[in-house]
């Protein structure tokens, strides 16, 4: 990857940021209309557009107004549950000073109100950045990241995460997790009614109606993935190269990155969507499913070995 500076590096991000998130909620409302179509198919008659246009028309605002509420409660609900999901705590400030003052420095350096810091007990190698504004902003470390880095390294990877923030990679992130939520529990919730006879027990047009929903919904699902693991991975990038411009170190991150390759797994971490907010995210190969065998195409982040050639040249 060709150095080209961080701020074009963001002008390109956010660009391509901004259309990702158009498609999600389009990806929504055509997958609706599908449903639509599908279901009014009549073996004498075809399609009628006029009645499916119709119908569509007055189903989306209520579909819409269904999921605002969820996006809603999700997206300011969302640092409780990730703090559930990992265990993380907030690191204790007078005996981890050096922490902090890595934080505050480079916080003063860009301008940035200081985040909160938070741990998590595991002696994996791993950090993440959270939060939606703020009052939310949270840089969490893993006792073993904190442990066995030197503090250049250590510092690099609290950069790349103070990049997150500063780029509002977080925010964009909640946002994509939400949406791909949506499509899981629906697709999850039409996969049991299936599985469970909802459809055999009712009438045939029910069968019909949950067997749409699912092959729409793990479509769109799939489109979703796409997207969101198309954002990650170029957000993890300008991140490295952000993190390299703010401490003028890339060798150090460079460095930190070496010694998480392959020890960077959370047993205790087992939400996928939480996972993809970590600074590796490589696949445990003892769990690897259908998705992690595909490769590049739904990796949540860049292969970590690209990542460090490109600091090495930087």
């Amino acid at each position: 990857m060709k150095y080209i500076g961080i701020q074009e590096q963001i002008r390109r991000n956010n660009r391509k940021s901004v259309l990702l998130l158009i498609a999600f909620p389009t990806v929504l409302l055509l997958s609706v209309y599908a449903v639509v179509f599908l279901m009014q198919y009549q073996p004498d008659y075809g399609y009628d557009l006029d009645y499916i246009n119709q119908s569509f028309l007055s189903i989306a605002p209520f579909v819409m107004v269904v999921v605002a509420i969820w996006f809603a409660i999700a997206y300011f609900g969302h640092t409780k549950m990730i703090s559930m999901a990992t265990g993380a705590k907030p690191l204790e400030r007078k005996s981890n000073m050096k922490i902090y003052n890595l934080v505050e420095n480079l916080c003063i350096s860009q301008g940035m109100r200081m985040p909160k810091v938070e741990i998590i007990e595991s002696s994996a190698l791993n950090a993440y950045a959270s939060g939606i504004d703020e009052k939310t902003y949270t840089v969490t470390l893993t006792r073993g990241i904190i442990e066995a880095l030197e503090e250049d390294e250590l510092e690099g990877v609290i950069a790349h995460e103070l990049m997150h923030i500063q780029n509002r990679d977080v925010r964009l992130l909640v946002v994509s997790i939400i949406f791909v939520g949506i499509f899981t529990f629906i697709m999850e919730i039409s996969f049991r009614s299936m599985l469970y006879g909802g459809g055999r027990r009712n009438n045939k047009d029910s069968g019909k109606f949950i067997l749409v929903i699912l092959v729409v919904s793990v479509v769109a699902y799939l489109l979703t993935m796409l997207f969101r693991f198309s954002l990650s991975r170029s957000r993890e990038y300008m991140a490295d190269s952000g993190a390299a411009a703010m401490t003028r170190k890339p060798w150090a991150l460079a460095s930190a990155l070496k010694k998480i390759s392959g020890h960077h797994h959370i047993k205790d971490v087992k939400s996928e969507e939480i996972k993809q907010m970590f600074i590796e995210n490589t696949p445990d190969k003892k769990n690897a499913n259908i998705f992690s065998s595909l490769g590049g195409l739904f990796a949540t982040h860049p292969p970590i070995e690209k990542r460090i050639a490109f600091l090495e040249k930087v």
